[in-house]
């Protein structure tokens, strides 16, 4: 909000300037109301405080048979794992804020730029920062890694735990991320995460085969579907929603998802007959989650 206003009042003192230039000497009063305004802009612009953000940073450590114990990596393996890491961080970073196409350019990608900045000690790997940018209040790179961290932590897990954690993430995104460990497992290697407070390891190979197959498509089942019933509630903020089903006056809960820009309007239909669209995603023999992307009032 702070940017926005930012850009508005700066774009605004711009064309004042440009008017008060347009303006001839003669016209004294106008020159004055517009030389007024201009005052106010510029001071409402001095005092107004963008918050600093602090660019996330984070260790990418390797370890198995592409690592030359802690004194480097082969070249090869190096500038492929760093490009599929990057991919899945803009794949999942774009995720949580816009629908993602299978194929096409990620939305946004450059939001997700990470620099190298120097080699780990103790096992081989790189430090890793988000690259510099301008006006920027909530770093999307730290929301994608700590997503991706999460995920793999919870593929060691229940399928529940899984179904969870990859409940709101696109299809692409967590194609990306088993790109990112099938990489790993064609040669035979393991990462960890360290970032800030947060950190994740794996602690063999075959725990990374093991979250490999359990992201793959054969068992996670997905389908979209149309539910009659009426909605008990949602949550804005959290964008949490529960929803009465007519057919069997099952009360389910979920995601609004990301097509739905504003939740809150939701609960202006509470208990009113609705029909709703939903994306549907079971991991194994665990519970569906639903993600809502559509709903319409019903008429008699």
């Amino acid at each position: 909000m702070i940017i926005r206003e930012s850009h508005n009042l700066q774009a605004e003192l711009a064309v004042l300037e440009k008017l008060i230039s347009q303006v001839p000497e003669p016209n004294v009063i106008d020159r004055m109301s517009l030389e007024a305004r201009k005052k106010e802009v510029a001071e409402a612009l001095s005092v107004q405080q963008i918050p600093y953000y602090e660019p996330v940073r984070v260790q990418l450590t390797f370890r198995g048979k592409p690592i030359v114990k802690s004194y480097g990596i082969y070249t090869e393996f190096a500038a492929s794992i760093l490009d599929k890491f990057a991919d899945m961080v803009a794949a999942i970073g774009a995720s949580q804020n816009v629908p993602l196409g299978m194929r096409g350019v990620i939305p946004n990608r450059e939001h997700y730029q990470l620099i190298v900045t120097g080699t780990t000690s103790g096992s081989f790997g790189f430090e890793l920062e988000e690259a510099p940018r301008d006006e920027i209040l909530i770093s999307p790179v730290k929301a994608a890694i700590e997503q991706s961290m999460s995920i793999m932590g919870s593929a060691v897990g229940s399928d529940d735990d899984l179904a969870d954690a990859i409940a709101e993430v696109n299809p692409r995104a967590i194609e990306a991320l088993r790109t990112f460990l099938g990489a790993m497992v064609d040669h035979e290697a393991l990462c960890a995460l360290d970032m800030e407070e947060k950190q994740f390891k794996f602690d063999d190979v075959g725990q990374v085969r093991i979250t490999n197959e359990r992201l793959s498509q054969d068992n996670i089942h997905e389908d979209d579907k149309e539910i009659l019933g009426m909605f008990q509630g949602v949550l804005p903020t959290r964008r949490n929603f529960e929803f009465s089903v007519k057919e069997s006056e099952e009360v389910i809960a979920g995601k609004v998802g990301p097509e739905i820009e504003d939740a809150g309007k939701i609960n202006h239909v509470i208990e009113k007959p609705m029909k709703i669209q939903v994306h549907t995603r079971r991991v194994g023999t665990g519970q569906p989650r639903y993600v809502l992307f559509g709903y319409e009032e019903m008429t008699e």
